[in-house]
């Protein structure tokens, strides 16, 4: 190829800066095979009866191909495509004998392997107009394609460009939906901070109070903030999980430091009911993900403390062979045998008339599945539910 037309090819576009942005903004380069694109490049060598067929996009200094049929490289140098040409056309090109065509002068593909002497390209055009590669199919024999042929090639680019602008609407409805529950789980976070010291302050306010009915109206109060400061646990948590950041990071750690956790956290929830919440200490060592793992076992207490009208909630483990069981056991009204599975579902209520989103044992159960941590459920109505979470051991255990 002479200089001019090099520099001619390299030219490809009057805002090339915008046409490569465009083509990038689809994520597909230098992806995987898919057969939903080397469907087309097969139907495109057997209506147009030539050996080769190409899904090519032309980037920045190359080529490269999406799907190849009867040719085996996945790109070639920007010098030596013929696709590059096309961008310049409207919407077609078409070249019987590339010998007899100046812009093909000494093109490395027509002068050797695999001697390139026909080709036909469809474009692939953006909404805007913008052009990012096309459906081709060469031989090397001269040629004519047909009407029909050529009405074939240019519905099959338009469904190549079909499949990427599906492709482009997902990528940026995940990249929308990761911000949104980025932003929920921040927000969740750090609203929760200064509720908690609203929270500590009205108790301290309320347990130097002589009246009985202030300190009723504060420990509302206080009910209140902590139903809000657990929601927005729940809330960051699904989030977390919803963006794909819920990926274990798994380490040995004691079963204390989760239930030191449920303690400083739940103990008031379950003050504020009336209820008596027993941890029982443990000093066994467990592998699991330490924030997931309170995750799961913060839901189950807040769920039990939630439900349960009186008595108490029992936090507590067992060894089973090589695993911890960790154990959350109440004296509520029981969950049917109807709903056991259902619970488990997001916004899912046990009672309807109950606040709060249903996330809990959603929650549970997601983190559960990703942990690989097994979870039974025990209920009987009227007299409470047992919980049991089955939790690998360390190779050292106490």
């Amino acid at each position: 190829m002479n200089s001019s037309n090099q520099h001619k090819a390299a030219d490809l576009h009057a805002n090339e800066t915008e046409r490569l942005k465009a083509l990038r903004s689809y994520g597909i380069l230098d992806t995987a095979a898919e057969s939903s694109f080397d469907d087309i490049t097969k139907i495109a060598s057997y209506v147009c009866q030539t050996p080769v067929a190409l899904i090519s996009l032309v980037d920045e200094g190359r080529q490269w191909f999406k799907s190849q049929h009867g040719f085996e490289p996945r790109e070639t140098p920007l010098a030596e495509s013929i696709c590059a040409h096309a961008l310049l056309e409207h919407s077609f090109l078409e070249v019987e004998d590339t010998t007899q065509d100046p812009r093909f002068d000494g093109n490395p593909l027509v002068i050797g392997m695999p001697h390139i002497r026909f080709y036909a390209g469809a474009l692939l055009r953006t909404p805007d107009g913008l052009p990012l590669g096309t459906v081709c199919v060469l031989d090397d024999k001269p040629r004519v394609l047909s009407p029909e042929q050529r009405d074939v090639l240019a519905a099959l680019a338009r469904q190549v460009m079909s499949q990427m602008e599906f492709r482009r609407a997902l990528v940026l409805s995940d990249r929308l939906q990761r911000n949104i529950s980025r932003l929920m789980a921040v927000a969740g976070h750090d609203l929760k901070q200064p509720l908690q010291v609203m929270i500590m302050a009205i108790d301290r306010i309320r347990n130097k109070l002589t009246d009985e009915k202030d300190r009723t109206r504060l420990g509302y109060a206080i009910d209140a903030g902590m139903r809000m400061a657990e929601e927005l646990d729940r809330l960051a948590e699904t989030s977390v999980l919803q963006t794909g950041y819920g990926v274990p990071a798994l380490k040995s750690f004691g079963i204390a430091e989760v239930f030191d956790s449920i303690v400083a956290n739940w103990r008031l929830h379950a003050e504020a009911k009336g209820l008596d919440l027993v941890v029982v200490p443990s000093k066994a060592r467990v592998v699991s993900d330490p924030t997931m793992l309170r995750a799961i076992l913060g839901n189950l207490v807040g769920n039990a403390i939630k439900y349960t009208a009186q008595g108490r909630v029992l936090v507590g483990c067992r060894r089973r062979g090589h695993e911890l069981s960790v154990e959350v056991m109440d004296s509520g009204p029981g969950i049917a045998a109807e709903q056991r599975d259902a619970i488990f579902e997001a916004f899912h209520q046990i009672n309807p008339a109950s606040e709060g989103l249903g996330l809990g044992l959603s929650i549970v159960r997601r983190s559960a599945e990703a942990l690989g941590h097994a979870i039974t459920l025990q209920s009987t109505l009227a007299r409470g539910s047992h919980f049991s979470v089955r939790v690998p051991l360390a190779a050292v255990s106490v």
